[in-house]
């Protein structure tokens, strides 16, 4: 059985996204589709998984129902492929934002995107070791210390985070090292998905570092586009995959995964099952 997964996110402002959650649970379960659905009076988040007709219905759903009148018209969307079903059920929650950050944005997504890079012109500037101004390159990997260790890109840089909502301080810990290092280049922030590396490419124009970038739809849009190129490793997914290679197959490989428990506690209740299952 061939399985689609998709990931979405867009900020998009919702007033009353709580509204929303019992419709669209319904809906899911209807489909057969799972995963997880994370609203949010800033926007949507979204992993979720189901075969080809379900997942091209629940996408009609997003962009065409009344409800969200029109707010997901244009949601852009990654797709990729597996064998079994990622997701044990469909959760759709509810939070006050759709990536945890914990800082009040002087500019925020909803007011303005921070400059994007296509994975193509990356890759072109990677390849030629400058951008097209002739200023070297800095990839800042925004995601947890975890992630980074599964795979990224090459001669990138990190701050050894556990979660997303440390970015902030431990860009505040380290900022005059930093701002030194960003200087006269260029600074591409890169997440698996896109919504990460938004919301901290905008954090570091907020703090005066220039030239800033984001990675347009993140590792995952990338490995679809231009494949590994300039990649080592694999990237880290939050359902039962674990991870994918550059061809957006789930991995073959075996990872000893350290991280908060609130980060990883679906992973590790699948891990226990697994391992209990194997020795019944």
């Amino acid at each position: 059985m061939e399985i689609i997964n998709l990931a979405a996110y867009k900020f998009t402002s919702i007033p009353d996204p709580d509204s929303w959650r019992p419709a669209v649970k319904a809906y899911c379960q209807q489909l057969g589709v799972m995963g997880s659905i994370l609203f949010s009076p800033e926007g949507i988040n979204l992993f979720v998984a189901g075969e080809r007709p379900a997942i091209d219905a629940f996408i009609h759903y997003l962009r065409t129902d009344e409800m969200f009148e029109g707010r997901f018209a244009d949601l852009i969307i990654k797709e990729s492929v597996s064998e079994k079903q990622p997701h044990k059920r469909i959760v759709v929650r509810l939070k006050s934002e759709i990536i945890t950050m914990k800082h009040p944005m002087v500019v925020h997504p909803l007011d303005e995107r921070a400059p994007s890079v296509e994975p193509a012109q990356l890759k072109k500037w990677l390849d030629q070791g400058h951008d097209d101004q002739g200023r070297e390159i800095v990839l800042l990997d925004t995601r947890n210390d975890f992630e980074v260790k599964i795979g990224t890109f090459d001669d990138s840089i990190h701050f050894g985070i556990e979660k997303f909502s440390e970015f902030p301080q431990a860009f505040t810990d380290t900022a005059n090292e930093i701002k030194e290092e960003f200087q006269n280049k260029t600074v591409v922030s890169f997440c698996t998905g896109g919504i990460r590396c938004e919301k901290a490419a905008l954090y570091l124009k907020e703090k005066n570092v220039p030239n800033v970038f984001q990675l347009d739809g993140g590792i995952l849009k990338y490995f679809e586009e231009v494949g590994g190129a300039h990649w080592t490793g694999e990237c880290f997914v939050f359902d039962r995959r674990v991870a994918l290679d550059p061809s957006l197959n789930p991995t073959e490989q075996e990872y000893e995964i350290t991280a908060k428990p609130s980060r990883m506690e679906e992973y590790y209740r699948w891990k226990a099952r697994k391992e209990s299952e194997a020795n019944s």
